[in-house]
């Protein structure tokens, strides 16, 4: 269980991304204290930020907790609960030939609910120990494996939104998945009405939410899309939130992209979504589309759909670690965010091997400097902490709420002991820095995001209360 807020001081380091900026602005808006204190109050709201030197009179009779470093907690925008142990399982091809030989048989387990309550018992966990404050997480087909979910998030007092997978049509091996259309639309409605803002009542407070998750669009018809559009139409009020997968896999004639194409018979694999899913791209129904939308991966967008994407407000969870690991390529940054489309990190465990979001950042980092010619960036460590914490916060239209240390927000952070983990300490105890202090201290974030390992994280805090996972 989360201990109670307390009105207390956090001394270290301090690193964050303030103000509400574009990814193109975030090194204006890096705000580095080498030694800082973040102060709580009893509700769990950061009420001050700024030199341990400088700290208020008011303040200074407060129990201060000492750490190498304070970071906001780590948004993940997309990851899948029932694949929870499929990391790294071989499949023998990319995504379409590792969904039918490793996912539909590894989530089609979750049926049985005492295993649901392990896994969720373990994933639960595992976010907590990386330091994932927030997670946008794709769920399971079975109502008693969310239910498991939820209990065991909110026991932790994590922040959480999910929605179980829906799947109307699909493969033999996902047989087990499969509902009929109807039952599609009731389930989902029942979810959230058991769960969205179950907490306080308030989407705009809440830790646990709901979203609306068909898999992709090959795991449903143009009838469940149609029935989808309008069962969000009646909850998009209530702040309930749209999630898949978008262009992944291109391979030419036998992806994903060819075969939603191919399928519906549109111009392209967002107008699905858009509510244009009938042949030749005619209106079949409401669009899923908006500030509370979020599709995964992005890889191969036409520009028409980047372009939609930015005018309706939808994000995009960007998976380069999972890109890597099923051949689907790599989204091209400065193509993607010249559109003005908000792009969040996520994890995209299973498909992706790495739980901590700062290793998914690495792998950012990597790829996009790998892209070929002018595409190619070099990402300043200021937009790699803002696609891990404040961008993600944004796609999930919290930005209000947390995502930075500004004061009145939730403090949801982490307390990084670099002690614990002697190779991210020699790295920064011993490595050269820049003369000018502004370049040393993007130096230094560099190394802490790149180099942390979960041993180094000691704290973990969601609304100024330690998460504690049992």
């Amino acid at each position: 269980m989360y201990e109670s807020a307390g009105h207390e001081v956090f001394r270290g380091h301090i690193f964050h991304i303030a103000g509400a900026p574009t990814v193109g602005e975030a090194r204006q808006h890096l705000v580095s204290i080498p030694d800082g204190a973040l102060v709580t109050d009893e509700d769990g709201s950061i009420v001050w930020v700024g030199s341990f030197a400088q700290l208020p009179t008011a303040f200074a009779q407060l129990p201060v907790t000492p750490t190498g470093f304070i970071l906001p907690g780590f948004v993940d925008t997309h990851i899948h609960f029932p694949q929870t142990y499929t990391t790294d399982a071989y499949g023998g091809g990319q995504l379409l030939e590792w969904l039918d030989e490793c996912v539909f048989p590894a989530e089609s387990r979750l049926e049985d609910p005492g295993f649901a309550r392990q896994v969720a018992r373990d994933f639960t966990r595992q976010r907590a120990s990386v330091g994932t404050t927030s997670a946008l997480v794709f769920g399971s087909a079975f109502a008693p494996a969310q239910d498991a979910l939820f209990e065991q998030t909110q026991a932790a007092g994590l922040r959480l939104v999910s929605g179980r997978g829906i799947q109307t049509v699909g493969t033999d091996s996902a047989r087990a998945l499969i509902t009929s259309e109807q039952a599609a639309i009731e389930l989902s409605m029942a979810e959230i009405d058991r769960w969205h803002a179950v907490d306080t009542g308030d989407a705009r407070t809440a830790l646990l939410q709901v979203a609306i998750v068909p898999r992709f669009s090959l795991s449903v018809t143009p009838t469940t899309l149609a029935g989808l559009g309008e069962l969000y139409d009646s909850v998009r009020g209530r702040g309930v939130y749209f999630h898949s997968h978008l262009n992944e896999n291109d391979r030419p004639g036998s992806g994903e992209i060819d075969a939603v194409r191919s399928v519906f018979g549109t111009k392209t694999y967002l107008d699905t979504y858009d509510g244009y899913f009938l042949p030749g791209s005619l209106r079949g129904g409401s669009s899923l589309l908006g500030p509370r939308s979020i599709l995964a991966h992005a890889v191969h967008c036409q520009d028409s759909e980047l372009a939609r994407l930015a005018d309706t407000g939808t994000s995009i969870a960007h998976c380069p670690t999972s890109q890597a690991f099923l051949g689907s390529g790599t989204m091209p940054w400065r193509r993607t965010t010249q559109f003005g489309v908000n792009v969040a990190i996520g994890t995209d465990v299973g498909g992706g091997d790495e739980w901590l979001v700062s290793r998914v950042l690495n792998d950012c980092y990597k790829v996009h400097l790998s892209e070929p010619g002018d595409s190619g960036v070099a990402l300043d460590p200021a937009a790699l902490l803002f696609t891990g914490t404040l961008a993600g916060a944004r796609a999930l239209d919290m930005e209000e709420r947390f995502g930075n240390f500004d004061l009145g927000k939730d403090a949801d952070f982490l307390l990084i002991d670099p002690g614990c983990w002697e190779p991210l300490a020699l790295v920064l105890e011993n490595a050269v820095r820049a003369d000018d202090a502004a370049l040393a201290a993007e130096q230094t974030l560099f190394a802490l995001l790149l180099a942390l390992r979960e041993p180094a994280i000691t704290g973990v805090y969601v609304r100024g209360r330690r998460v504690s996972v049992d």
